[in-house]
């Protein structure tokens, strides 16, 4: 069977790679340029991947990637904004080209990664832009599953991966209180992901995807710095200084400390689900919990927050899931 995958080279995007192809199939990934990390590297080196450049705003070079493919799992996204790469531009009009895309190479299915909470008229650019992306999804001429999942976490993830340089460049961390979060392991996630596109076990519904463990986000943290064995002071201080902090790391490093679209989404926790009114089947639901034995699996090689990390060093370049 042959699936793309946009934003193919994401982290999200190269575990659902790995897998299918693993499994036998034909993958195209769908990326907007080259992508020199590591992980995208080894992922696009492998066989029974092919690497199909393609911005989601060129709707005729979609078209051709998705030429022969049976199902396509549209996982490009943004957490914030630079320059012409905005919500609008990409997950609203991208979207739109992606489905418009898939229409006409005659896809058979198409999947969605939108988030948790994505809803309308809620004062975040980043929720609302997701929900039209689900929207016109759901008007497609094809059939399509929307998957809300919330915090996703693994191997080249953000959230190990930010938290654990953070926890090993200062000895203080400013944490947020008593906000919770359902943190979800990838491969859970890609098990749905798989389940939609390959067994089309989830035609036409819009589903939650939640780990099973709830823990407070600070709780987290002290977690994550046990398992690096790191004595880290966890101090709270209000969200309006997390919304600042955001602003400046947006400004100065390649990819944020913490984005705008974070603080807003733990702001108001990350364990309820919004406008997802259908349920994963039994045996799709995560079970992998947040402990000590993932946090290691999906830790990044040990390093700190450097220069290498600065808008100033190096070029800006948006990161895609």
């Amino acid at each position: 069977m042959r699936i793309a995958i946009t934003g193919g080279t994401g982290f999200v995007g190269r575990h659902l790679a790995e897998r299918l192809a693993s499994a036998g199939h034909e993958v195209v990934l769908v990326s907007r340029g080259v992508d020199g990390r590591e992980g995208a590297v080894a992922i696009a080196r492998r066989p029974g991947i092919t690497v199909r450049r393609a911005s989601v705003a060129d709707r005729v070079a979609l078209e051709q990637a998705f030429a022969g493919c049976a199902a396509v799992a549209h996982c490009a996204g943004i957490n914030r904004e630079i320059g012409v790469q905005t919500y609008e531009a990409v997950h609203v009009r991208g979207t739109a080209n992606v489905v418009a895309a898939a229409e006409a190479a005659g896809v058979g299915h198409l999947g969605l990664l939108s988030f948790l909470r994505a809803r309308p008229a809620c004062g975040s650019g980043y929720h609302e832009s997701k929900w039209e992306a689900e929207q016109i999804v759901r008007a497609a001429g094809i059939p399509w599953t929307v998957l809300k999942p919330g915090l996703t976490y693994g191997r080249g993830d953000h959230y190990l991966d930010h938290l654990s340089h953070a926890v090993a460049t200062v000895p203080v961390y400013v944490g947020i209180g008593a906000r919770r979060i359902r943190p979800l392991w990838v491969d859970d996630l890609v098990d749905v992901l798989s389940a939609a596109a390959v067994k089309r076990e989830l035609d036409d519904r819009t589903v939650p995807v939640l780990g099973p463990t709830e823990v407070g986000f600070d709780d987290a943290v002290r977690q994550i710095a046990r398992v690096l064995d790191r004595r880290v002071l966890v101090t709270r201080l209000p969200m309006a200084f997390h919304r600042l902090l955001a602003v400046a790391s947006e400004a100065v490093m390649t990819v944020p400390l913490v984005a705008r679209s974070q603080v807003r989404m733990l702001a108001e926790e990350i364990v309820e689900p919004v406008l997802a009114p259908d349920r994963l089947p039994d045996h799709l639901l995560p079970t992998t919990p947040f402990s000590d034995r993932t946090i290691r699996a999906g830790l990044p090689p040990p390093g700190r927050f450097g220069l290498k990390d600065l808008r100033l060093v190096n070029d800006p370049r948006i990161r895609v899931r």
